[in-house]
């Protein structure tokens, strides 16, 4: 922990040396110098995205001997021995990777919309950099995971740190890491509109003007840089043939239904995939290996099941129509392949690997419609992508995103129009019954209640300790009347906190004006003056959020309490109405900064 507290020091220092104050200040106060370094970090983002792709590609053919033409998933077999060994062996590498990681007690990587939503953009370079290496691991050794996951996490962590070291305020460091998103996923599809959008729904969580520019800026930038170093397009040359009439929107509202279907099934199969490994009597560590094995066993059947299957998905779009038969096999393998390789522990995401399994699901849905001879207008190619970006919009959450790829992709209209109609369909019907996309419903299972990128952390971070008053003015309980007037006129406070002197431990909270109005008994020193005070067993700490320290107040009718560290002394004062205020100033802030705000 010193060593990494140190290395961050460091790395502040130097920026701080590097990064003139002027360039701060521009950055700070110009919506230019913002697009500007929105740009710098889609750069560098899509070269990270190179990186990442060219190498696991490099893999790829080393591992299990392809040529460089051809894609893993594409491929149309594998010598028995390198289909089973080669993810066996990836998976205990990955399992001993994570073992060293548990040793040196490394922090947990921060998710990019983990960090929008909790953490106000703070997000761990290096930590970045261990998500990237355990995806491209799992990747490159063949388990069923996209390379999404590490292409978001780097272009993030780099605008992260860039942010910091400009000492950008909370929602321009957001913002940030928004555009490093939005970089590296229009770079790796080369489709700017897509990587723009996966930033607005995914990692910024939502949209406004003055976002526009920036992120626009990075995922243009993203794309320009990685279309130089020759990374492949997600652009097909083919003709869709789709052409609308009314009893095809009938049947794209139910591909839209049975996408969202197929979605929360992936889902809630990887959950259970994860608990069964987890039930397991075996070492954590050893489960990825087990993991693979048995996506290698699938790899068997067919290679389709490997890796992100973008091969697959382009192998297919060139084709015609397969039979019902063999599109039912293939759905069951790779939703099998895919959650016993995220069950098992392998690192990675399902944008990639949802694409193909929609394409295919489209089709069978097709092919069901024509067993009852029904005419719907649409064409395989067309169902194929509707049926893509239905289920990955259902599974990642972002429907316009899946809308703009499918246009990025064919550049048809009249297809997007349909494709928009079943992604809607599917994503209300998602969010509507089961609440989650993929990356929340993960989120939801480790306790934490993230239902987007939206900003709650303000929330979180407004605690009674930074918000209390300190010192709390205080008196012996064992004070008299006489001693408690003198110090404390009508008028000057409230409230006034009694405590036991002899151990410094809270005793209870004194309403001023209750003692200039007190019994006769108090009145002629019979009592002290703690025997007027109130909530002795209701008291506050310091890590409490404002939102819990009023529903506390609000449960025990109390206008103020004391607040006390874990030994009972008492550290401050906190009044409801303070709370309240302070509260709603947070959220006017963060309502500002949602609407793009200055």
């Amino acid at each position: 922990m010193f060593h990494q507290r140190f290395s961050r020091q460091a790395l502040n220092l130097a920026f701080d040396r590097i990064i003139p104050g002027w360039m701060r200040l521009l950055v700070r106060r110009s919506e230019s110098g913002m697009v500007a370094l929105a740009a710098v970090v889609g750069a560098l983002a899509g070269v990270a995205v190179y990186g990442v792709a060219a190498t696991a590609q490099l893999a790829h053919e080393l591992f299990f001997g392809l040529q460089s033409e051809e894609r893993l998933s594409g491929t149309l077999g594998l010598p028995v021995i390198l289909a089973v060994s080669m993810p066996l062996i990836g998976g205990l590498l990955l399992g001993l990777f994570n073992l060293a990681l548990a040793r040196t007690r490394s922090p947990r990587p921060v998710d990019p919309i983990e960090a929008n939503a909790l953490h106000g953009g703070r997000l761990s370079l290096t930590g970045s950099i261990i998500v990237v290496i355990q995806t491209w691991i799992s990747n490159a050794f063949g388990a069923s995971v996209g390379l999404e996951a590490a292409y978001s996490q780097i272009g993030s962590g780099i605008a992260s740190r860039l942010g910091l070291g400009f000492h950008l305020r909370r929602a321009d460091l957001r913002l940030l890491v928004g555009c490093g998103s939005a970089g590296a996923i229009a770079g790796a599809f080369s489709a700017p509109l897509t990587g723009a959008f996966y930033a607005f729904e995914i990692i910024i969580g939502t949209y406004a003007v003055s976002h526009l520019a920036p992120v626009a800026a990075a995922a243009i930038a993203g794309t320009i840089v990685t279309h130089l170093l020759g990374i492949d397009s997600y652009a097909f040359v083919i003709d869709v043939g789709y052409k609308p009439q009314a009893s095809s929107f009938v049947a794209l509202v139910g591909l839209g239904l049975f996408s969202a279907a197929v979605a929360i099934l992936v889902m809630l199969g990887v959950a259970m995939t994860e608990k069964g490994f987890r039930r397991l009597p075996l070492p954590i560590w050893l489960m990825p290996g087990l993991g693979g094995l048995m996506v290698g066993g699938l790899a068997l059947i067919t290679p389709q099941v490997l890796s992100s299957g973008h091969g697959a998905l382009v192998k297919m779009l060139a084709g015609g129509e397969l039979p019902m038969l063999m599109l039912g096999g293939l759905i069951l393998l790779k939703g099998l392949a895919s959650s016993i390789s995220l069950g098992s522990g392998f690192r990675g995401g399902l944008f990639f690997a949802s694409l193909f399994l929609g394409a295919l699901i489209g089709q069978f849905y097709l092919g069901g419609i024509h067993l009852f001879s029904l005419d719907t207008g649409l064409t395989p190619h067309a169902a194929a992508l509707t049926g893509m970006a239905a289920l990955a919009a259902s599974v990642m959450g972002g429907p316009l995103t899946m809308s703009f790829l499918v246009l990025e992709m064919t550049g048809d209209f009249q297809l997007t129009a349909a494709v928009l109609l079943a992604v809607i369909v599917a994503s209300i019907t998602v969010r509507e019954t089961f609440g989650y996309s993929f990356a929340t419903w993960r989120f939801h299972l480790r306790g934490e209640a993230i239902r987007s990128a939206h900003d709650i952390g303000w929330a979180r971070d407004l605690t009674v300790g930074r918000v209390m008053r300190k010192p709390a003015p205080t008196v012996d309980k064992d004070a008299s009347l006489v001693v408690f007037r003198n110090a404390h006129p009508l008028g000057t406070t409230h409230y006034i906190v009694a405590v036991d002197t002899l151990t410094n431990r809270y005793a209870g909270l004194i309403r001023v004006a209750d003692a200039y109005q007190v019994s006769p008994e108090i009145q002629d020193g019979a009592n002290p003056i703690g025997s007027l005070a109130l909530y002795r067993d209701e008291v506050l700490t310091a890590g409490m959020t404002l939102k819990e320290a009023t529903e506390r107040m609000e449960g025990c009718e109390a206008e103020a309490l004391a607040v006390v560290d874990e030994a009972g002394h008492v550290i401050g004062l906190l009044s409801e109405a303070h709370a309240l205020r302070r509260y709603a100033e947070a959220a006017d802030r963060a309502r500002r900064d949602l609407a793009g705000g200055v």
